[in-house]
């Protein structure tokens, strides 16, 4: 295609109709980008759809959203006022079907057909493999296939036998699992919190075995959702921002020792931090037994770092997620130990026409973030945005990762974590940066695979 011309039908290839790859068709659909969407279930919604057909969901039954409505909403379609503050997963898989139809995207996806395979061209562009065996052609990808769905099992993995029943917090679906049985969680995330505090309530036993100390913060401050109250401007310094939250949490809750969980080995904001109103009440209850980090099985017996053990019939290894690109080539792009060498999360700088959205781990949801990227792609489609060179992208991508080794707890779970406020601003401050960068070039800055950048 020569430099100018219009980006041809269709143009993108969208992966996933989750949270994010909605987004994009959305943003696409509006903004003329012609796109094709495929979607490997039979409904959007991905990780927050219970039971989901294509098997990538790690949504259990009681499970409800840890950040506010308000702050999870896509920006031109809010979440109705009918809704709790924090919603449950079957309304939030509601809204997604609500905002595709209201947008009308429902009809530009391709549902029940999975992408097996995405091939970069020698002349630019790509070629993408369905597994109906159908191949199409495409002069950009975008890639919005989640991060939640391929388990991260323990690394080493725990020595010794185990008689009873071993499962990824990506495969517990409901309580049935663990009712009137000696239950230990492993992991101090969400998902761990949200198992153990359910299990307490059915299983003869529950103990949480603690990795790493956390930080628990309710739900609720002071009668107002947390992530509302404590949404300071990314304008006010981080060491501020952090010594407010580190003083109202320490009114509102305490030390978490004085509940019995170990004390974190970090500041405040230096991991991501672990939601849940029940969790501090259950222990201090004695309904959850909080222990260090398992070191061996030992047929029904687990063992852990102070050397006591515990019966058990059931292991729940809540471990996180790897981020993986199974239709991709490792060669193409990769994530050794979960990291991805992306320019802002999005632009991989050795690339010219491959996109990634909802690729981030924000303190906060992802939803309004894709919403933001999936708008910056489509301005870089139109013409509208120019990237830096690739040295300049590259220095930034090494920043950034200098900035999080600095901050963060060293750990798989942290690579792609930003904070949501600071990455709005930083994105809304580079798309004028590129729109500056278009405007002097005095044409649309055109990609190398030929489409308009």
């Amino acid at each position: 295609m020569r430099e100018g011309e219009a980006l041809p039908p269709p143009g993108a290839c969208i992966v996933g109709a989750g949270s994010s790859g909605i987004a994009a068709a959305k943003a696409f659909l509006e903004r003329g980008v012609p796109f094709d969407c495929f979607e490997a279930s039979d409904r959007v919604g991905g990780n927050w759809v219970f039971g989901n057909r294509n098997q990538m969901s790690s949504a259990y039954a009681s499970l409800h959203i840890n950040t506010s409505r308000e702050r999870m909403a896509y920006s031109d379609f809010p979440m109705p006022r009918s809704y709790p503050d924090f919603p449950h997963h079957t309304q939030i898989a509601a809204y997604f079907d609500a905002y595709v139809d209201h947008f009308g995207v429902r009809d530009h996806i391709t549902f029940s057909t999975k992408v097996e395979h995405a091939q970069p061209q020698p002349g630019g562009g790509w070629r993408v493999t369905l597994a109906t065996g159908e191949s199409r052609d495409y002069a950009a990808l975008v890639v919005a296939n989640g991060h939640h769905w391929d388990p991260r099992w323990p690394e080493p993995s725990i020595p010794g036998e185990f008689s009873g029943r071993i499962l990824h917090a990506h495969d517990y679906r409901d309580s049935g699992a663990v009712e009137d049985r000696d239950v230990v969680v492993l992991g101090m995330g969400n998902s761990a919190m949200d198992i153990a505090v359910e299990s307490s309530y059915v299983a003869r036993s529950t103990v949480l075995a603690a990795r790493r100390g956390a930080y628990i913060v309710p739900k609720y401050l002071f009668g107002r959702p947390a992530d509302q109250l404590l949404a300071l401007s990314p304008r006010v310094p981080f060491a501020i921002r952090r010594a407010i939250a580190d003083a109202v949490l320490r009114v509102a809750v305490g030390p978490v020792e004085r509940y019995g969980l170990p004390r974190p080995d970090h500041r405040l904001g230096e991991a991501h931090p672990t939601i849940s109103s029940d969790l501090l009440s259950r222990v201090s209850h004695g309904a959850v037994t909080v222990k260090p980090t398992i070191t061996r099985f030992a047929g029904d017996r687990v063992e852990f770092a102070d050397g006591s053990s515990t019966p058990a019939e059931v292991v729940v290894l809540a471990t996180g997620y790897k981020i993986s690109f199974p239709f991709l080539d490792p060669d193409v792009v990769d994530a050794p130990d979960n990291q991805v060498n992306l320019f802002h999360r999005v632009f991989p700088p050795d690339r010219d026409d491959l996109y990634f959205a909802g690729l981030l781990q924000p303190l906060g949801a992802v939803m309004p973030l894709a919403e933001v990227q999936s708008q910056w792609i489509a301005d870089h489609l139109l013409g509208e945005y120019a990237l830096p060179s690739t040295a300049e992208m590259q220095a930034e991508i090494t920043r950034d990762r200098r900035r999080m080794a600095k901050r963060y707890v060293r750990s798989k779970r942290h690579t792609i974590q930003v904070d949501f406020d600071d990455y709005l601003l930083a994105v809304r401050r580079e798309r004028r940066a590129g729109r500056r960068r278009a405007s002097a070039a005095g044409r649309p800055a055109a990609r190398a695979s030929g489409v308009p950048a």
